[in-house]
């Protein structure tokens, strides 16, 4: 966790600040920050320029002359690509170079072009830009005791004379700290961060960090529980099915019986002949 010293107006240490290593101590990935600032200079651009197609153009939509029989190539508009004042093909038009950059990007690119400035001692952290007054004087001053001789970035809150202070300064722009950009960051020699700003730089950006590690704890968890109720509705199904199989067989099996005992027995002993009676034998 990198420790920053805290200096006042007059360029004295009054403290110091242990800022978030994942913020101001992470590894500079220069591919993020190119991205970065190429996504801001896109979305800069106006986008307007404009050319006439062949059917823009002035000028006659008559043939100039017959297709064959002059010697000359064939020819059907004076509008043609092919010739002087003729209208413009494949030329640009009006439209939007801005493009979304994934948010994941974005933040890891400040927290690279953050860490580089701090690496490289040109980010310092001020105590408070307590101006008495909004007049523009005073702030350079202030930037003169602070030995500011380059383009300057200064990052606070809400600061009034600051702001209207510092807007006529040539070289220095105010930016709240929401509003901290990659572009902003590199295009400054240095940057001067009130104490709140880098706090809340410090928690934000870490914050964000460990929000999308819990979000994705979160949701392994809840795959994870998905999975087992999936399993646990699985084994409950492959249950009843094999509760339901043996009640059918028993069914099955007490139906049989019941057959089984409705049915006489069928006899297996031999059925002797009657012998017949002396009476009859004798009227025989």
């Amino acid at each position: 966790m990198p420790n920053v010293d805290i200096i006042d107006l007059n360029n004295q240490k009054v403290g110091s600040i242990d800022l978030a290593d994942d913020v101001f101590g992470a590894e500079v990935n220069e591919a993020l920050i190119y991205e970065a600032v190429r996504n801001h200079q896109a979305g800069q651009r106006r986008g307007t320029a404009s050319t006439k197609t062949r059917h823009e153009v002035a000028g006659s939509g008559k043939k100039l002359w017959r297709q064959k029989g002059t010697g000359r190539a064939r020819m059907g508009s004076i509008r043609s690509p092919l010739w002087r004042h003729g209208g413009t093909t494949h030329g640009p038009q009006p439209r939007d170079y801005s493009y979304k950059l994934p948010r994941k990007m974005q933040l890891g690119a400040l927290r690279s072009a953050l860490s580089g400035k701090l690496r490289d001692g040109e980010l310092r952290i001020v105590q408070a830009f307590n101006l008495g007054d909004h007049k523009s004087k005073n702030v350079r001053a202030a930037l003169d005791r602070l030995e500011i001789t380059r383009k300057v970035l200064l990052v606070d809150g809400e600061n009034r004379n600051l702001e209207l202070g510092s807007r006529n300064l040539e070289g220095v722009k105010l930016v709240p700290t929401r509003a901290v950009t990659v572009y902003d960051l590199l295009a400054h020699q240095q940057v001067l961060v009130s104490e709140t700003a880098a706090r809340k730089l410090s928690e934000s950006l870490a914050s964000a960090r460990v929000a999308k590690e819990s979000d994705q704890n979160d949701a392994a968890a809840k795959k994870t529980k998905a999975k087992k109720v999936v399993a646990k509705a699985k084994a409950a199904k492959n249950t009843s099915a094999k509760d339901a199989a043996a009640k059918k067989s028993s069914s099955k099996d007490a139906s049989a019986k019941a057959a089984k005992k409705a049915t006489p027995k069928a006899s297996t002993k031999p059925v002797k002949p009657k012998k017949a009676s002396p009476k009859k034998k004798a009227e025989a």
